[in-house]
């Protein structure tokens, strides 16, 4: 199983994480966004969306990251990504989709390249947008999450936190005040506790620069 991924590509590190979580052995081929390598064709014959992650199984190739976690989920159960009763995974669901679905893709890099270079606007209201909906996002986050559990959603982590977690750690650069989140902000660190997620960082992938 090879991996197409890219350091601080937030789709690929939650990719990472989960391969990590099920001890699923893969190859990462990494692939440059800064350089638009996602654009080559070299990339494009494997995924015509050009985008990252992408995933190479005997199967062929699977793109987005859901589709990816979903994937492997059913094909690797071993240590589950969505568990519990159905209300459970429900929650599940709705904390990971209020990441994926609702956060993510206004602050992906190529919405923000569209702001900075179509659109002409300058860094620092970039910096403002970014933030602006990352905080509308961890606002309704932080008050689904219940104090009573060590993660989004019982006691080990799951789909919610893989999504959770890059995003975080993007809002970190971003210069987002996590004090204003707390319970996100512990999830956070009791996360990156775990070899798992640490070892999917983006600190420690070969082409961190």
């Amino acid at each position: 199983m090879k991996l197409y991924s890219y350091f601080r590509s937030s789709a690929a590190y939650r990719v990472r994480i989960a391969l990590n979580l099920k001890g699923i052995e893969h190859d990462i081929q990494f692939v440059n966004l800064l350089k638009s390598e996602q654009l080559a064709q070299p990339y494009l014959d494997k995924n015509v969306q050009g985008l990252l992650p992408a995933i190479e199984t005997e199967d062929g190739v699977l793109a987005q990251s859901l589709a990816i976690l979903e994937w492997l989920d059913e094909s690797y159960p071993q240590t589950p990504l969505v568990y519990g009763n159905a209300w459970q995974k429900a929650q599940i669901r709705n904390i990971s989709y209020a990441v994926a679905c609702d956060i993510h893709p206004v602050n992906n890099l190529r919405v923000l390249k569209y702001l900075s270079n179509e659109l002409n606007v300058n860094d620092e209201a970039k910096n403002k947008w970014y933030r602006h909906w990352v905080e509308v996002g961890f606002e309704k986050i932080e008050s689904m999450l219940s104090e009573d559990c060590d993660f989004c959603v019982g006691d080990k982590p799951s789909l919610a936190d893989i999504c959770l977690v890059p995003q975080v750690f993007n809002a970190l650069r971003f210069n987002v005040d996590m004090a204003a989140y707390p319970k996100i902000a512990a999830i956070y660190a009791r996360c990156n506790a775990l070899p798992a997620f640490n070892e999917a960082a983006p600190q420690n992938q070969r082409d961190a620069v």
